[in-house]
């Protein structure tokens, strides 16, 4: 009985799940005029100028530009801060070291609404606003704590004695960990490199915040469909398609390590 409800159920899981972006990349083939008119499923009057307009326009290309530039530092940097502090987190036991992790979590508990003000008014005075490794920077507050939850899980589950047999051979300590422990966790890297990349790309408040010409990212890009005119819906739904592409193409070169991630219950 179980066996048989479970085709349908996916069936109409996956319909659920896909209308959404089946109804987003349907508005950003069709015309203002169809979109705001009657309902159909299908476009009437199929179109490419909205994605011509994106790729024409150096507002709307740059907004892309400069979210994957400050995404790509912002995971660069926050795994490469995370590793040594997730190792010292499994392997080492020192004072305060569970209150030190619980406090690492609380600042990605925290919303970035909190934080903004102390950002910006330090950006201003150090001369950092409106530059991309100022929203990387702003974006790791949240990302490393993330980042350090997720590889001391893995780095948990390397025995000690790969350690202790390593400096018994001779090796050194940075000599160990790139050429042995860090292969042994690249799974966990996988995993909290896809996390990292994806909390920051969609992070709006913060990257809006603290850039305005220069570092402005996508989402604050496509504020500009609103105008005296009314809503460019074609332009905002291109603009949608192709700000989920990132994180498809991410979710599908690291997926088998997400699957790792959640086998070992850390994700």
């Amino acid at each position: 009985m179980k066996r048989r409800w479970t085709g349908p159920v996916l069936v109409v899981y996956l319909i659920l799940a896909l209308l959404p972006i089946y109804w987003l990349l349907n508005m950003a083939v069709k015309t203002n005029e169809e979109i705001t008119g009657a309902l159909t499923l299908i476009p009437e009057h199929f179109t490419l100028d909205n994605f011509k307009v994106i790729f024409t326009d150096p507002s709307w290309y740059d907004g892309y530009v400069n979210s994957m530039i400050y995404v790509v530092i912002n995971m660069l940097l926050s795994v490469a801060v995370a590793l040594p502090a997730a190792y010292a987190f499994s392997r080492y036991s020192f004072l305060g070291d569970h209150h030190l992790f619980f406090w690492l979590l609380t600042n990605r508990m925290t919303p970035p609404a909190v934080f903004l003000l102390p950002f910006f008014q330090l950006y201003s005075t150090i001369g950092l606003m409106d530059t991309h490794i100022a929203v990387a920077l702003a974006h790791m507050l949240f990302n490393v704590p993330l980042a350090v939850w997720i590889l001391e899980g893995f780095m948990s589950g390397i025995p000690k004695e790969i350690d202790e047999t390593a400096y018994i051979d001779g090796y050194s300590f940075p000599r160990f960990f790139i050429r042995i422990f860090l292969p042994l966790i690249k799974s966990g890297i996988g995993v909290a490199a896809f996390f990292c990349f994806m909390f920051s790309w969609v992070e709006l408040l913060l990257a809006r915040t603290l850039t305005s010409v220069d570092a402005k990212p996508i989402g604050a890009v496509m504020t500009r469909t609103v105008s005296a005119a009314g809503m460019d819906w074609g332009v905002l739904a291109a603009a949608g398609v192709l700000t989920i592409l990132p994180g498809a193409l991410v979710i599908w070169f690291v997926r088998h390590y997400i699957a790792k991630g959640f086998a070992m219950g850390r994700v």
